[in-house]
């Protein structure tokens, strides 16, 4: 499978399953489709030779070009073909049935350490913090619990990961770093390494807070929406309380950003349909001095007025390529940032286990309640439906654990014929249940979105690598 799309100028190309990038020029870029489906029509196994003469025939009934040149093209796009850059075969599929029968590994929890929240964020999925319950914080009983868990539950695998969410997690701050203090405890014994991340909407982080987490937090995710304007709205302090979050949170972050030399935060904003012009909002951040920025659309009931329609995705992905565009900019004059949804990694391609796991909620990722039941991920959280077990017993209803195992690429048809497959996995699973009633179907506004989000960040990497453009 290969896709291919212009964007800043350039013709861009992509082999889907082999993960390789190409960049062509005007012709080669009108040729591709042709050659493609001769390919398609007259298979033969990879390593089998094509007659090049019979394919160059073909292209000049539909295209008047020159023989020779077209016949040196053609044997380039061959060539690639053979060392299995072009026209790859997919081989990933027949690693599923030996990857069903893996067992299950947990090697990551979301500790919902408060179910509580000073802020009424609008859009919020977990209901100020309440998901679909009762407002509560976690014990340090019922943490020690999920860190054992845990421990006992990872097998050989050493690197394990804790994310302290909520609700707002410094509203049960002590239990948080007695949780740390308790993991730490457990690395040495067991032959573990805890890498424990924070989710904060910054109300509440002081000095104290701030020297803790430079500590022993491998990364904060400190939330935001952007101008002031925008994340005030969307942002509010419950109760109807006047006070502006964002004159609140923006000097707590820039402290936080500079303390960690730049690195191992994200501020990180959601934009719904009051900022469909988003771009500024994440320039705004950059222009705060944030470095590592992550900012991406509201999932909301289509009913919600701040949802993303169906009519907004053409604006959505022009804006995306506004962004792109002015990040190369701002990169040749010194001014550089990294956007979350534009990083990728073109030199390995997408990762194998990636491709089949997604991004492991119900098998490898869990999360927990501040009463200890467990959940395949934060946002099913509340849904008795997908209720696991809990800290005590562990995972009872193992055969959820095996839906998730499934929702995979190849399980879902529209994934099967997607060129972003292997860089999304498939998508959200929280997502398509919420939308389609199963895990697995797709968001069909996201997987747009994601899709225009993968073209920008490859047309990216292209033009940072491109000497031959000022």
């Amino acid at each position: 499978m290969v896709h291919q799309y212009k964007n800043n100028g350039y013709n861009i190309v992509i082999d889907v399953n082999s993960g390789s990038i190409h960049s062509v020029d005007d012709l080669t870029y009108d040729l591709l489709p042709i050659v493609e489906e001769y390919i398609e029509n007259h298979k033969i196994a990879q390593g089998g030779q094509y007659d090049i003469n019979e394919i160059t025939d073909v292209i000049l009934k539909k295209i008047a070009a020159d023989r020779e040149e077209i016949y040196e093209i053609v044997s380039e796009l061959l060539e690639l073909r053979d060392n299995g850059s072009l026209f790859a075969d997919d081989i990933y599929e027949n690693y599923l049935v030996d990857f069903k029968k893996r067992k299950t590994v947990v090697k990551a929890l979301c500790l919902h350490i408060a179910h509580d929240c000073n802020l009424g964020c609008k859009y919020c999925f977990a209901e100020e913090g309440e998901y679909h319950g009762r407002r509560a914080l976690m014990s340090l009983e019922v943490g020690k619990k999920a860190l054992d868990f845990l421990v006992a539950s990872s097998g050989s695998r050493r690197n394990l990961e804790v994310d302290f969410f909520g609700g707002e997690p410094l509203m049960n701050w002590n239990v948080v770093k007695e949780l740390v203090e308790y993991g730490r405890s457990l690395e040495e014994p067991n032959n573990k390494k805890f890498r424990f991340t924070l989710t904060t909407n910054g109300t509440l982080l002081n000095d104290e807070i701030l020297e803790f987490a430079n500590r022993e937090m491998a990364n904060i995710v400190l939330s935001i929406d952007g101008r002031k304007e925008i994340n005030d709205l969307m942002r509010p302090f419950r109760g109807g309380k006047k006070t502006s979050a964002y004159d609140i949170i923006v000097p707590k972050y820039k402290k936080v950003a500079e303390s960690r030399n730049q690195t191992n935060y994200y501020v990180r904003g959601t934009y719904t349909r009051n900022n469909l012009d988003f771009s500024r909002d994440v320039l705004h951040l950059a222009d705060l001095g944030f470095k590592q920025i992550s900012v991406e659309p509201v999932v909301a009931k289509p009913e919600d007025d701040y949802s993303i329609k169906d009519e907004d995705i053409d604006t959505l992905k022009n804006e995306y390529d506004i962004l792109a565009k002015e990040m190369l900019k701002r990169k040749k004059e010194g001014r550089a940032f990294n956007f979350f949804h534009f990083m990728i990694d073109l030199e390995g391609g997408p990762c194998v286990a990636k491709r089949l796991s997604g991004c492991g909620s119900g098998t490898e990722y869990l999360a927990v309640t501040p009463w200890g039941d467990l959940y395949p991920c934060h946002q099913f959280v509340g849904n008795e439906d997908f209720l696991l077990g809990n800290v005590d017993e562990g995972i009872v209803k193992t055969g959820i654990c095996n839906e998730f195992k499934c929702c995979n690429v190849y399980a879902k048809e529209k994934c099967r014929k997607c060129f972003a497959k292997f860089y999304c996995s498939g998508g959200c699973a929280a997502n398509s249940y919420n939308f389609k009633g199963n895990i697995l179907d797709t968001y069909d506004v996201g997987c747009e979105l994601q899709k225009k989000r993968i073209e920008c960040a490859i047309m990216l990497k292209i033009a940072e690598s491109d000497n031959t453009k000022e």
